[in-house]
């Protein structure tokens, strides 16, 4: 065959480079496509109102498990929004003194009017009345210390937001306090549990056993939300108890956070051959943090009294708590599913959160507490999110 005039080899080659065009632009618009679709999937549209519209009460629809299954719920930072709070402690019955800190004095409200934000998306507003109806007829159950107490009620009140008319009762107890809206037959109680493992009143003394838990009264949850690590660090008159046995071994003291992390696994332990995962929702609260020292965000001698705004940015500068590890080393090696509400650097940038001086009949300087409304409510909006998802 004779080799192409040059007019003809023009020709072609003009062919061939419109050829190549289309095929680009069609490659151009399958790969916006695929792009498009990744990013719906993974993040919500910012809503350019600064509060994502009025939040009080939990109104307003959400699209379940829009974009949650692939988000990371727990590193963002804390944006103001003028929508905030969910709601008013004076018209919330459930409020521990200790917790309600507008009632007792605090001049600030600005603290009431931080949302948290993730980086990779858009957390769905807390919809109280969808969250009645989800798990209508069911039982919460939150077991752990005061900052389980601290979460429990923070719930209670956006619950109660949503439906103010809802029949309630309230019944107070130790170890177990319960919250029933009696419309929708849900109970949301709270039990409480310092150290998760057993304290055992022995010839000796007080025993806290690292390796025993007795949690039969856990087990007719519908949703078990468990919470240690407070009291893990308390010494002299604030320590529970006179020994610490480990095993067949019965002594004085040992390091706290080893201990912990003991009590971690046997926690982890008794989920596995214990807890139905098919029927009952498990999760760890996680380690909530103190502001005591103001050296970890770069006061020196300031603590969480008279902050009134949350530490800039996403990150912390001390960095993350010790405690975190034996939380996760514990999760990591389970049978079951639980989800970890991995509050603890959310919560570190809220400096402001506490309840100080504010804090009812508690002398003293409390920043270990949350103050209601406050950031507890965001600890259950992201219960909530990973409920839906």
């Amino acid at each position: 065959m004779a080799p192409p005039k040059p007019r003809q080899r023009r020709q072609w080659h003009l062919r061939l480079l419109l050829v190549a065009a289309v095929a680009c632009s069609l490659l151009s618009a399958c790969g916006a496509a695929a792009s498009m679709g990744t990013l719906s999937l993974r993040h919500k549209p910012r809503r350019h109102d600064g509060g994502g519209g009025r939040r009080r009460g939990g109104g307003g629809g959400v699209r379940p498990g829009t974009g949650m299954a692939s988000c990371n719920m727990f590193q963002g930072s804390w944006v103001y929004d003028d929508t905030l709070p969910m709601y008013d402690t004076a018209g919330c019955p459930f409020v521990e003194p200790e917790f309600d800190c507008q009632k007792y004095g605090r001049p600030d409200k600005q603290y009431l009017k931080y949302r948290w934000r993730p980086a990779s998306c858009e957390l769905p507003r807390f919809n109280g009345q969808d969250f009645l109806r989800r798990w209508k007829g069911k039982k919460i159950l939150f077991v752990g210390d005061s900052l389980s107490l601290n979460q429990w009620e923070s719930l209670a009140c956006m619950l109660h937001a949503a439906a103010p008319a809802a029949k309630t009762s309230y019944t107070k107890g130790n170890p177990v306090s319960t919250i029933t809206f009696q419309d929708y037959g849900l109970s949301v109680a709270y039990y409480r549990s310092t150290y998760l493992v057993d304290i055992v009143q022995e010839s000796v003394g007080r025993v806290l056993k690292l390796d025993s838990i007795t949690g039969d009264a856990w087990l007719s949850a519908d949703v078990l939300i468990f919470n240690t690590w407070h009291w893990w660090t308390h010494t002299g008159n604030d320590q529970p108890w006179d020994y610490v046995q480990d095993g067949g071994q019965v002594m004085k003291d040992m390091d706290r956070l080893t201990a912990f992390s003991k009590g971690m696994s046997t926690w982890a332990r008794w989920v596995d051959s214990n807890v139905d995962t098919s029927r009952t929702k498990v999760y760890f609260q996680g380690i909530s943090p103190t502001h005591y020292n103001g050296a970890e965000w770069g006061e020196r001698s300031r603590s969480c009294a008279q902050q009134t705004q949350p530490v800039a940015g996403s990150s912390y500068p001390a960095g993350p708590v010790p405690a975190q590890n034996a939380v996760r080393a514990a999760l990591s090696g389970m049978s079951k599913p639980v989800f970890l509400l991995d509050i603890t650097l959310l919560s570190q940038l809220r400096r402001d959160g506490h309840p100080s001086a504010y804090s009812g009949g508690h002398p003293g300087n409390d920043c270990s507490h949350w103050c209601l409304a406050g950031v507890p409510d965001t600890w259950n909006q992201i219960l909530y999110a990973s409920l839906l998802a």
